[in-house]
């Protein structure tokens, strides 16, 4: 009897020892789903959009007693369809090598090259609603309009040059977050050439 307990613990004991010596690390974790994935794409393009600082022309602005602030109502909408721009009075001011002139909602900017204004990166049709992500990339990687060959260069004041070496995965990101916010219906106007051009 004393011989079949001694036997019973040494098993116990040796099966206790080996377990406690077999590897223990954590469990292995689930790929995310590809909700999950988007979602934290999304987050991703959010977070690269605010740094990138995409609503200083984008988003109209409105004055505030802080001073311009950007018009959330309007998020990424561009330059608004009936917002009117004053009369140039003094060429001489946006000659080559002198002034480039913004208007007051900061979405439309005058200079050596014309007028141009803020486009509407909402996923409106007025906007990129129907643009492909290959014309996203093409848009901020070449600077072509609407990131179409065969198109105009995209004009100043985008900085389009800035983001011609960002990684494919953040961009996507971008365009991923443009693709999920609320689109808004705002057809900018296409750009003025310089008088007398």
């Amino acid at each position: 009897m004393m011989r079949k307990i001694f036997l019973g613990a040494f098993v116990f004991g040796l099966s206790l020892a080996l377990w406690q010596c077999s590897p223990v690390g954590p469990e292995p974790t689930a790929e995310p789903s590809e909700k999950q994935q988007k979602q934290a794409a999304i987050e991703r393009g959010e977070y690269l959009v605010g740094i990138a600082g995409c609503n200083d022309c984008h988003t109209p602005k409105i004055m505030t007693e802080m001073g311009p602030a950007p018009d959330m109502k309007m998020m990424l909408a561009g330059h608004p369809a009936n917002e009117q721009l004053p009369a140039i009075t003094d060429s001489s001011m946006i000659a080559p090598g002198q002034w480039a002139l913004f208007n007051s909602s900061l979405t439309a900017a005058v200079g050596p090259w014309g007028i141009s204004f803020a486009a509407n990166i909402t996923p409106d049709d007025t906007g990129i609603g129907n643009w492909t992500y290959e014309q996203f990339e093409k848009a901020l990687r070449e600077g072509k309009s609407k990131g179409l060959d065969g198109t105009r260069p995209l004009l100043p004041p985008m900085p389009w040059f800035n983001y011609v070496k960002m990684s494919d995965e953040d961009m996507r990101a971008i365009f991923a977050y443009l693709q999920s916010i609320t689109p808004i219906k705002n057809a900018v106007p296409g750009p003025i050439p310089p008088a007398g051009s």
